[in-house]
């Protein structure tokens, strides 16, 4: 981090610039630094690392927010972050912050979020990266209970910084005061359901709304982020960007096979 001046933190999400998540990221950030938030025009949940390919993309600025310079995007979270890199940051940001997202990203749910594909494409920049989300997907969620954990975390963040390649998952949950315990956990393991409601338009088409369920396949593991938000517990998970799995035994076979490819024409 560069000492001479402020450190400069960028903001995004995926609930869109109007989210009250993400004006409550921003005030909580203010007291660390120079706030830039970049965020789409509109909600990009599920979106995950998506990018815009054969569209065109605007940047629109916004009137500044207590001091924070707060720009639309007319695309996807990650184009937000890469747009920033490239085009709106007046130097490389020090941290990436991105939240408060309405609703949990735990579990699989990291995989799919918007918010947290954010982060994670700022991790990709070599950026110290965090995604915050609280469990509850009302429009005027109570984010209070956040505030004190972005405050510790960036403040730990900002002073050790984070392993390359690693940002960090943060989920909060929505319970009757602030939590008082946070644990370092891993990602539940679980899927959802993914059930549709089908349903007939007024032209008699059939046409599908997402309705899933997630189910937790080891609701006793107190290493989890699940068990963690069950139990009043903020979570904080480690995301690694990189997926390329080891070589293990099960595998053996497809590596004998492309050592042997040759022969096998």
């Amino acid at each position: 981090m560069n000492t001479t001046q402020r450190p400069l933190i960028l903001v995004s999400n995926d609930d869109s610039y109007t989210s009250k998540g993400v004006r409550v990221l921003i005030d909580t950030l203010l007291e660390y630094g120079d706030v830039v938030a970049i965020c789409p025009e509109f909600p990009q949940s599920g979106k995950s690392m998506a990018i815009t390919v054969n569209e065109a993309l605007r940047i629109t600025p916004l009137p500044d927010y207590h001091g924070a310079k707060m720009y639309k995007v007319d695309g996807t979270p990650v184009d937000c972050i890469k747009l920033a890199m490239h085009t709106v940051l007046p130097r490389p940001a020090d941290l990436v912050c991105t939240g408060i997202n309405h609703g949990s990203n735990s579990a699989i749910n990291v995989l799919y979020s918007g918010t947290m594909g954010a982060a994670m494409e700022g991790c990709a920049f070599g950026i110290p990266s965090i995604g915050f989300s609280l469990t509850d997907h009302s429009e005027d969620a109570d984010f209070t209970p956040c505030i004190p954990a972005i405050k510790l975390l960036v403040e730990q963040v900002l002073c050790h910084g984070l392993p390359e390649g690693i940002c960090l998952n943060v989920n909060i949950p929505n319970i009757n005061g602030i939590p008082k315990q946070m644990r370092l956990a891993v990602a539940c393991r679980g899927k959802w359901n993914d059930e549709y409601q089908e349903y007939t338009d007024p032209h008699g088409r059939k046409f599908y709304w997402l309705t899933g369920k997630y189910v937790n396949e080891e609701p006793d593991n107190e290493n989890t982020d699940e068990w963690c938000l069950d139990h009043g517990f903020i979570s904080v998970v480690p995301v690694e960007l990189e997926r390329t799995s080891p070589i293990n035994p099960e595998l053996q076979w497809i590596k004998s096979m492309t050592e042997d490819y040759r022969n096998l024409l």
